[in-house]
């Protein structure tokens, strides 16, 4: 799965290890994710950072625990520009 075909309400896996829910429909570098990490907050998350989805359609702040389980995940893939941002913001 491409990360411009990740709806809204799909669970995401981030980099870090942190779970959300997707709160956009929209392509490109950025999107902006329900975050359930330490605190739960909503905001700009670089494609690049997310690697796995659920096709789920869940509501924002929905609880996520079970939902895991009944789901199959798809590796997402990144395509050339997310990637080349990638390495520009890893110098940093």
């Amino acid at each position: 799965m491409k990360t411009n075909d990740i709806k809204k309400g799909m669970v995401v896996k981030l980099n870090n290890g942190w779970f959300g829910i997707m709160a956009d429909n929209m392509r490109g570098n950025t999107r902006m994710v329900d975050v359930d990490g330490m605190y739960r907050e909503i905001g700009s998350v670089y494609s690049h950072d997310i690697i796995k989805a659920w096709d789920t359609n869940l509501k924002l702040g929905s609880n996520l625990q079970g939902v895991l389980d009944s789901a199959t995940a798809s590796k997402v893939e990144h395509n050339k520009k997310q990637l080349e941002l990638k390495s520009l913001v890893a110098n940093y």
